[in-house]
């Protein structure tokens, strides 16, 4: 009890900024650690780092050092810097790799990285890292307590993948780049099997292909629609119960109807 309340005393004398600022001043790397440590206890975590960064240096390869650095990237991660506590819980993990903190902070590092990973429009490099990491995580400590929530992260990360793959195949539907739009199309559904969009990229590649068809010029038009005709077998294979199928039949109709034409052009 007398402990905790000196602690306390401590971090209201501190706060005061002549305290704080006289003792950021000094020398002395004790009281500044112990300070450190306490401000960090009652969530005064930007003090705190101050502090701490004078210290880490002077604390390197002492006893001290492995609770100082735990903080210390722990600090950034509360403060939500994710690209220094990523880094720093790295650099921990790799400097104190017989830890008791060595699981939580392999876990904090590759969750920064999830949380650097941008919405999904945007490039998605850091998306990829954030999926090794967590990956990498998961398969250093199998039986993790974060497990559950690691695998809702790289769940969650590999979603952000697929929809983008699939907004980029849309896209190229939206402007009329049907031949980039199949290709597109075909990519997503052979790299995301399990993927919520696969009954629309099954559908929107017969559109692709359909309307490609009908855009072409006459030599092409059959072989055309006999392509879109087979990305309709696809579609059916797989989603003959989907609420997607009645503009799949639609197309299929009128591509029938278009190729009966053809046939009985071609005999008379």
């Amino acid at each position: 009890m007398r402990t905790s309340l000196l602690l306390i005393l401590s971090v209201l004398l501190l706060t005061s900024c002549s305290e704080y600022q006289k003792l950021l001043k000094t020398d002395d790397a004790a009281r500044k650690y112990t300070v450190a440590d306490s401000l960090y206890k009652a969530g005064k975590l930007k003090k705190s780092l101050r502090l701490m960064e004078q210290i880490v240096p002077a604390y390197r390869g002492k006893p001290q050092a492995e609770p100082l650095m735990f903080r210390y990237a722990n600090t950034f991660f509360k403060l939500e810097d994710f690209y220094l506590s990523g880094y720093q819980f790295e650099r921990f993990a790799t400097s104190y790799p017989k830890s008791d903190s060595l699981e939580i902070a392999s876990f904090k590092s590759a969750k920064s990285y999830y949380e650097l990973s941008p919405k999904f429009s945007l490039d998605q490099s850091e998306t990829q890292t954030a999926m090794e990491k967590l990956q990498n995580f998961l398969n250093k400590f199998p039986n993790s307590e974060y497990r559950t929530e690691a695998n809702g992260l790289v769940l969650e990360l590999r979603r952000k993948l697929e929809k983008k793959d699939y907004e980029v195949a849309k896209q190229f539907l939206h402007i009329s780049d049907y031949k980039a739009a199949i290709d597109a199309y075909s990519n997503f559904i052979s790299d995301h099997p399990g993927s919520i969009h696969r009954p629309n990229a099954y559908l929107e590649r017969m559109k692709a292909a359909y309307l490609l068809a009908l855009r072409s010029v006459p030599s092409k038009v059959e072989g055309r629609l006999k392509e879109a005709k087979k990305h309709y077998a696809s579609f059916a294979k797989y989603y003959s119960d989907s609420e997607l199928k009645t503009e799949a039949d639609e197309m299929l109709q009128d591509i029938e109807k278009r190729l009966a034409l053809q046939e009985e052009t071609a005999i008379n």
